[in-house]
C-alpha cells in the first residue's frame, strides 16, 4: 500500500503539524458551531443596549420627568420621584420632622388599656432611662414643649420664615418616610398627615396650609400625645425597640416606639445621651434606611430640654430647617448596562469553559486521545496544539466581544483603557483554559462534565453578584479574606469586571475617562490584586494540570478498548513475593506440551538475546486485587509467547478468558503485575513511547472523529507515522482503495455518513497505514458483508508479510483464513498453540461419518459402524439420518469407504459423507477439557 522503507518516529515538529492540520479540518467542519459561539457575546451586547433603550424611554415618561403646570416646571409641581429630575437653584427649607409610628402600630403595653386601631388617635411612647432617674425624667418632661392654648393647634404666621421659626419651637412629626434627597418633604405633601407631638392634646385636628420658599403646602395637622415610659436600663430599651423593629415586618404591626433616650451620666456639667430612633416602618412593611434623616429633630429635642432644665425656659437651641444643596436639572437615567456588566459579562467570558471542557472530555470518553497516543503522538505536541487552539479560539471570542461592545457603545469598553482590558482578559482566558485541562482529568463523561461546567459558570457569577459584591463594597471587610475568595477563578473574574464597570460608570457620570494604569495603584482598586493573583494561579494550575495529565500510561485507569469491561480494575504493580502473600489460593497450572514448548522457545530466545523482528511475551501476569472480601482475580496467568515477523497470530477464547487484559498490556493501557514483553527489542516496561510509534491498533469499537472524512483520518495518522509528501498521498489513496472507500467516493465524505461496516474498514486502514511493525486487531471483520470481508482478509494477508499481526476473533472461518498460528486462551492462559492443521490433528482426533437411510435400517447402519470402530459415538439420529464420531486412530478413510459399500449392498443408502474435525470442534473440545479441569481442581 505504501513504501516499505524503514522510517523513524515522527519528530516533534511533524507531530505538531499533523495535529494542527487535523484540528483545522475539525474546525472547518464545525464552522456553524464556532459562528454561534462567536455570535453569543455580540447578541449579549445588543440585548443589553436594547434593554437600556427600553429603560431610557420608560424614564422619559411623565411619572419620571420634572412636574409641570402649563409651561412652568419645578419641584413645587413634582412628586418626590419627579423632583430628582428638576433643576433646583435654591432648594426649599423644610422643618425637621420626627418619624411617628402609624396609629395601629404604636406601643401601648402597660400604658393603654386596649390596642389602638386606625380610626382613633393613640399616644406615641418615648422610652427613658439614665443613671439619675430624677434628672432623666425631668429632661424627658421637657422634650415636647406645649403650644400655648391661645394659639390653637398651630399659630398663624405671615410667611414661611415665620412658620419655620414656629416649627423650631415645637415637635412636628410624620409617618411618611423621607426621600433620599430632601427637595420635597413627603410629610408635608397633600393627603399626608402632619403630627404635632404634645404632652397633652386639647384640640381637634385642622387643615394646615402655608408656603415654604414659594412652594405651597397643604396638609392635615393632628395632635398626638407623647407619653414617657421609664426603663430600668438601656437593655430594656433595646429589647422594646427590637420588638418594635421585629413587629414592623409583620402584617399586623404593633409595639413600635417613637424614640428612646438614655441620659447616662448627664449632669449640670456634662451632657451625655444615647438616642434610639424608629426605623421599622415603611410602606412595604420593611426597614427603610432613610429614616435616619429624622434623627436630627430627636437630638435637638434632647439638647433643648437640657438647656431649659439647667438654664431656664429662655435658653434654647433651635433647629429651624433642613436643606439640600442646589442642583442642576438631571435627566433621570438608570445605567442598566453598568449595573449588570459584572454579572452578565462574567457569564459571557466563562461560557467558554464548558466548551473547552467538553471537547477535552469528549476525546477522553471516546478514547480518541489514547488512539492517537498508540499511533505515536506524544504529550508535548498534544498539549501545545490543544492549548494554542483553545487560546486562539478564546482570544478571537474576546476580541469580538470587546470590539462589538465598543461599536455598540457600552461604556465599560469605551471608557476603560483597552490595554488594561486586553491584559486582564488575556490572563483570564489562559487561566480558564488551564482550569479546563485540570478539570478534564477528573471526568470521563461528557454529560457530567458539561453539567458541572455550567453549574460552575452560573454559580460563581450569581455568588459574585449576591455575595462577593457586598464584601467588595464593605470597607470593613478584611482584605485577606477577600483575596482568599478570589482564589476561585470565577470570583477573580467577577472582581475584575466589577472594577471596570465601576470606573466606567464613574467616568460617564463625571465626564472623565475610566480606568487607567495610574488607577491600579489606588488601594481601593482591586484590579492589580486580581491580575497578580490570576497570573500566579495560571502558572501553578498549569503545572498541576500537566503533571496530572502527563503521568505514565501505567498509572492511567485502564480504559479497555477491546471490550465492555469496567475501568475499576486498575491496580498498582505488585511484586512477586507480595503476589504470593495476597493470593488466597494456590494455583497449579498444568501446561500442555505445545504450551510448554512455547515457554522453552521464549527462554531460549531471551537467553540468546535474539529479539530482532520478534514479539516475545515472557511470563506475563495480571492480577486484580479482590475487594470486599473477594479473592484476587488472576486475569492472565504467566503467559509466554514468541511471534516472528510475517506471522498472523489468532487468539480464540470465550468472553472473560483474559484476552482483553493481555491486549491491554501489550498496547500499554494496563501495567503487567509480573513479567514483561519485548517488541522488536523494546521493553514493554520502559520503552512504551518508542513502541507506540511502531504499532497499529484496530480496536473493537471504532474510534473516529465524526466530522472528519476518511481521507483526513488517514492523512493525520499517516503523518503520525512520519509519512510526508507524495509518499503520504500515495499511502492514503492505496489505503482507501484497499478497503473500498476510494472509488465509491466515501473517502472524502464525513465519517458521520458512514455505515458501521465502512467505519470498520476505515479502522483497519488506520491500523495498517505507516507500515507498523506490530498490528493488534480485535474482530476486524465485524459488521461486514461477505464480499467486503473477503476483500479485507486480502488486505490483512498482504500486510502481514511485513509485520506481525495479533488478531482476536470469534469467527473460526476468519481464524483459519488469516492466522498462521492460533492460541486458544481460556482462564487466563493458553490451552494450546499451533497452526490450524496442527490443532485439528492434535485435538480433533475424530472423523465424522454422516449417513442417511430409511428409518427401518438405522440399527443395521449402527451395527456396521460398530464393526468398523468399536470406540464410535453416535452424535444424533433423526428420521434415518445418523451422525457418528469415529476415533481417528482406529479408522482410516479406506475402511470408511468399504463400510459404506457394504451398507449399500445390504440396503439403499440415500446419502453419506465423511469429514475431519473442524477448528470449531477443536475449540469446543479444548474449552470443555479446561472447564472440567477447573471443576476438579
Amino acid at each position: 500500500m505504501e513504501s516499505r522503507r524503514s522510517r523513524g518516529p515522527a519528530r516533534f515538529s511533524r507531530q505538531v503539524h499533523a495535529l494542527f492540520l487535523k484540528n483545522l479540518s475539525f474546525q472547518r467542519r464545525n464552522a456553524r458551531t464556532n459562528a454561534a459561539i462567536a455570535a453569543f457575546p455580540v447578541l449579549l451586547c445588543v440585548l443589553l443596549v436594547t434593554i437600556q433603550h427600553v429603560v431610557d424611554s420608560e424614564l422619559e415618561r411623565p411619572p419620571f420627568r420634572c412636574g409641570c403646570v402649563g409651561t412652568e416646571c419645578g419641584i413645587q409641581y413634582s412628586t418626590p420621584i419627579q423632583a430628582l429630575a428638576c433643576a433646583v437653584p435654591a432648594p426649599p427649607r423644610w422643618p425637621p420632622l420626627v418619624q411617628v409610628p402609624p396609629t395601629e402600630a404604636r406601643a401601648l403595653t402597660g400604658l393603654h388599656p386596649r390596642p389602638c386601631n386606625a380610626s382613633e388617635n393613640c399616644p406615641a411612647t418615648v422610652l427613658l432611662t439614665g443613671q439619675n432617674r430624677q434628672l432623666a425624667q425631668g429632661l424627658g418632661s421637657l422634650l415636647f414643649p406645649p403650644v400655648p392654648p391661645q394659639y390653637g393647634l398651630m399659630p398663624a404666621a405671615s410667611n414661611s420664615s415665620d412658620y419655620l421659626d414656629l416649627f423650631s419651637t415645637i415637635v412636628p412629626g410624620s409617618s411618611s418616610l423621607p426621600a433620599h434627597i430632601l427637595f420635597i418633604e413627603p410629610g408635608l405633601v397633600p393627603n399626608e398627615t402632619l403630627y404635632l407631638l404634645q404632652p397633652q392634646c386639647w384640640s381637634e385636628s385642622r387643615n394646615f396650609s402655608a408656603p415654604f420658599d414659594g412652594i405651597p403646602i397643604e396638609s392635615d395637622m393632628q395632635c398626638v400625645q407623647a407619653l414617657l415610659s421609664w426603663c430600668d436600663n438601656s437593655s430594656v430599651i433595646n429589647n422594646h425597640m427590637f420588638k418594635g423593629y421585629k413587629g414592623g415586618n409583620k402584617r399586623r404591626r404593633s409595639n413600635e416606639f417613637l424614640a428612646g433616650y438614655d441620659f447616662l451620666d448627664t449632669s449640670k456639667r456634662r451632657f451625655h445621651v444615647y438616642v434610639w430612633y424608629n426605623s421599622s416602618f415603611s410602606r412595604d412593611n420593611g426597614h427603610h434606611p432613610m429614616t435616619v434623616l429624622r434623627v436630627s429633630r430627636l437630638v435637638n429635642m434632647a439638647s433643648t430640654a437640657y438647656l431649659n432644665f439647667f438654664k431656664g425656659e429662655n435658653a434654647e437651641m433651635r433647629l429651624q430647617f433642613l436643606k439640600e444643596m442646589p442642583k442642576a436639572a438631571v435627566k433621570m437615567r438608570l445605567d442598566f448596562t453598568t449595573l449588570l456588566d459584572a454579572l452578565f459579562f462574567t457569564w459571557t467570558v466563562q461560557l467558554l469553559l464548558p466548551v473547552i471542557l467538553t471537547y477535552l472530555v469528549y476525546e477522553k470518553q471516546q478514547r480518541l486521545r489514547l488512539m492517537m497516543k498508540m499511533h505515536g503522538l506524544k504529550d508535548a505536541p498534544y498539549w501545545l496544539i490543544s492549548y494554542a487552539y483553545f487560546l486562539a479560539l478564546s482570544a478571537a471570542y474576546m476580541m469580538i466581544f470587546i470590539i462589538s461592545g465598543s461599536i455598540i457603545g457600552l461604556v465599560i469598553f469605551r471608557l476603560n483603557s483597552y490595554i488594561i482590558q486586553c491584559l486582564f482578559y488575556f490572563v483570564c482566558i489562559n487561566l480558564q483554559i488551564v482550569l479546563a485541562f485540570l478539570l478534564a482529568t477528573f471526568f470521563s463523561s461528557v454529560k457530567t462534565a458539561s453539567v458541572i461546567g455550567y453549574m460552575y459558570v452560573f454559580g460563581t457569577s450569581l455568588l459574585g453578584e449576591a455575595l462577593l459584591k457586598i464584601f467588595i463594597e464593605d470597607a470593613t471587610f478584611p482584605r485577606h479574606w477577600l483575596v482568599t475568595m478570589e482564589l476561585v477563578p470565577g470570583f477573580s473574574l467577577y472582581r475584575g469586571i466589577y472594577e471596570l464597570a465601576e470606573y466606567a460608570a464613574a467616568g460617564r457620570n463625571m465626564g472623565k475617562p475610566g480606568m487607567r494604569w495610574v488607577d491600579l495603584n489606588d488601594p481601593v482598586n482591586g484590579m492589580k490584586d486580581v491580575l497578580v493573583l490570576m497570573s500566579i494561579e495560571w502558572i501553578v494550575l498549569l503545572l498541576v494540570a500537566f503533571l496530572l495529565d502527563h503521568r505514565p500510561a501505567w498509572h492511567w485507569q485502564p480504559l479497555f478498548l477491546f471490550g465492555f469491561l469496567s475501568t475499576k480494575h486498575s491496580s498498582p504493580s505488585l511484586k512477586p513475593n507480595k503476589l504470593k502473600r495476597q493470593s488466597r489460593r494456590v494455583h497449579v497450572y498444568t501446561a500442555k506440551p505445545d504450551v510448554s514448548l512455547e515457554r522453552k522457545v521464549v527462554r531460549r530466545l531471551l537467553k540468546d538475546m535474539d529479539m530482532r523482528n520478534m514479539i516475545i511475551c515472557h511470563n506475563l501476569k495480571k492480577v486484580y486485587p479482590g475487594k470486599n472480601g473477594n479473592p484476587d482475580k488472576h486475569a492472565v496467568k504467566g503467559l509466554s509467547l514468541a511471534l516472528r515477523k510475517g506471522q498472523c497470530f489468532g487468539m480464540l477464547g470465550p468472553n472473560g478468558a483474559g484476552k482483553t487484559s493481555f491486549i491491554n498490556m501489550m498496547i500499554g493501557l494496563v501495567k503487567p503485575t509480573y513479567g514483561t514483553a519485548y517488541i522488536h527489542g523494546m521493553d514493554l516496561r520502559t520503552d512504551m513511547d518508542e513502541i507506540y510509534t511502531n504499532i497499529g491498533v484496530c480496536p473493537q469499537h471504532d474510534l473516529l472523529w465524526e466530522p472528519l472524512t476518511g481521507r483526513e483520518h488517514l492523512m493525520f495518522y499517516g503523518r503520525m507515522k512520519n509519512l510526508t509528501g507524495a509518499a503520504l498521498t500515495q499511502a492514503v489513496e492505496d489505503s482507501l482503495k484497499s478497503v473500498n472507500l476510494f472509488h465509491s467516493g466515501f473517502g472524502d465524505k464525513s465519517v458521520s455518513k458512514y455505515s458501521g461496516g465502512m467505519k470498520r474498514r476505515l479502522s483497519v486502514a488506520i491500523a495498517l497505514i505507516g507500515n507498523p511493525k506490530v498490528v493488534y486487531m480485535d474482530e476486524p471483520s465485524t459488521g461486514l458483508d461477505s464480499r467486503s470481508r473477503n476483500d479485507l482478509w486480502n488486505v490483512i494477508k498482504r500486510a502481514k508479510k511485513d509485520c506481525t499481526i495479533i488478531l482476536t476473533t470469534h469467527s473460526m472461518e476468519e481464524a483459519e483464513e488469516l492466522c498462521d498460528r492460533i492460541g486458544i486462551f481460556i482462564n487466563g492462559n493458553f490451552q494450546c498453540i499451533g497452526t490450524p492443521k496442527e490443532l485439528k490433528a492434535r485435538y480433533g482426533g475424530t472423523r465424522i461419518l454422516t449417513i442417511t437411510t430409511s428409518p427401518e435400517h438405522e440399527e443395521a447402519v449402527e451395527m456396521i459402524v460398530s464393526r468398523l470402530s468399536p470406540g464410535y459415538t453416535r452424535i444424533y439420529s433423526v428420521s434415518g439420518t445418523q451422525k457418528f464420531a469415529l476415533p481417528r486412530r482406529e479408522v482410516g478413510l479406506v475402511s470408511v469407504f468399504r463400510a459404506v459399500e457394504v451398507a449399500r449392498r445390504a440396503f439403499p443408502v440415500l446419502g453419506w459423507g465423511v469429514a475431519d474435525a473442524t477448528l470449531e470442534d477443536v475449540f469446543v473440545r479444548v474449552a470443555k477439557e479446561a472447564r472440567a479441569f477447573n471443576v476438579l481442581s
